[in-house]
């Protein structure tokens, strides 16, 4: 479990002291993924780098499995460093060594290094694990950035971590293949029981793979919980923002009377007959478009859309186990 308590950070720039965390207190159970989510400058990428102690917090804690970790000495802090490590936007690949080597780097490096055969040997489990073995003796330049980030994913496993960070990891990618990187990530926590914490300003890489999510504004916690809850129902202004960022003219879109599901597709295979217009046909469920912003790529879709039902409980319920039926598709009531 990590468990970060009342965490502050500033800074002392030319200008005065800047605060970039505020008395912030989070509770990371194990096993979790979770998302820490904010506009630019909202202190995400502080937050996450105290949790390795890569940034000392200027007042309160980082506990994980029980460890103050701004009580290690520099060598227990690298010891542990091992079992939290972290991957980045720019994938910080070595671009001198092939992909082999670079995930044997951190097992050359680490202290725990075997014979070369053995590092080999589990450099190539991993680039098996993120679907790469073809692509050992491949340099990074000769890679797209997604297979670059599963390079960067099979490195930071290399020592069997118990926490993997992810700061802004799909920022540099398309839409298509993020989605492919979040797939892997959710697989290797289900196969391992890894605790990811992910740092996006993506709403939708949240909504796609996290169970919880932290809304961070100005440096503070707006709000906290389950992800289908904090985007179902945001409460707080920050959350609005961030679930809504055509705010005015989603709410002068919305029908009086009528009950609105937010629908999120995430890479849901696009046809030539709408969802929503399948949906009417086969449930027999009128659906008022109040607002959609998507777009096609690859054949899929991606994006978000509020539809208004007007006939009830019953028919909203049948709507929104209809379309969470479909591949790529998350649905639920919102309100405003």
């Amino acid at each position: 479990m990590i468990e970060i308590k009342n965490l502050s950070k500033s800074y002392h720039t030319a200008d005065g002291d800047v605060e970039a965390l505020r008395s912030v207190s989070l509770t990371i159970p194990d096993g979790d993924i979770f998302g820490i989510i904010g506009m630019s400058g909202a202190g995400k990428s502080t937050l996450v780098r105290t949790i390795n102690m890569l940034e000392r917090p200027t007042d309160g804690s980082v506990v994980v499995d029980g460890v103050d970790m701004s009580t290690l000495s520099d060598a227990e802090l690298r010891k542990k460093r091992r079992e939290i490590t972290m991957i980045f936007q720019g994938f910080n690949l070595l671009m001198q060594r092939n992909c082999l080597e670079n995930v044997c780097f951190p097992l050359k490096i680490s202290g725990l290094a075997g014979e070369k055969k053995w590092r080999e040997k589990r450099a190539m489990e991993l680039l098996e694990t993120v679907g790469l073995a073809d692509k050992a003796k491949a340099y990074p330049a000769q890679l797209s950035g997604g297979q670059q980030q599963r390079v960067a994913i099979a490195r930071a496993l290399a020592t069997n971590p118990k926490v993997l960070l992810c700061d802004e990891a799909t920022s540099a990618l398309d839409p298509t293949t993020t989605a492919s990187i979040l797939d892997l990530i959710r697989s290797i926590n289900e196969k391992t029981g890894i605790t990811v914490i992910i740092i996006t300003h993506q709403m939708s890489v949240v909504e796609s793979v996290c169970r919880h999510v932290a809304i961070l504004d100005g440096g503070v916690i707006a709000e906290t919980g389950e992800v289908g809850e904090i985007f179902s129902y945001p409460t707080t202004a920050a959350a609005k923002r961030l679930v809504f960022p055509e705010g005015d003219v989603i709410a002068a879109s919305v029908v009086p009377g009528e009950r609105t599901i937010r629908v999120v597709f995430n890479g849901s295979e696009a046809t030539s007959t709408p969802l929503i217009a399948h949906m009417a046909v086969e449930e027999g469920i009128e659906a008022n478009i109040a607002y959609a912003s998507t777009r096609t790529l690859d054949g899929r879709e991606y994006g978000s859309m509020l539809l208004g039902i007007r006939d009830g409980e019953e028919a909203l319920r049948r709507a929104i186990d209809y379309l969470n039926a479909a591949d790529g598709v998350m649905a639920g009531e919102v309100k405003f």
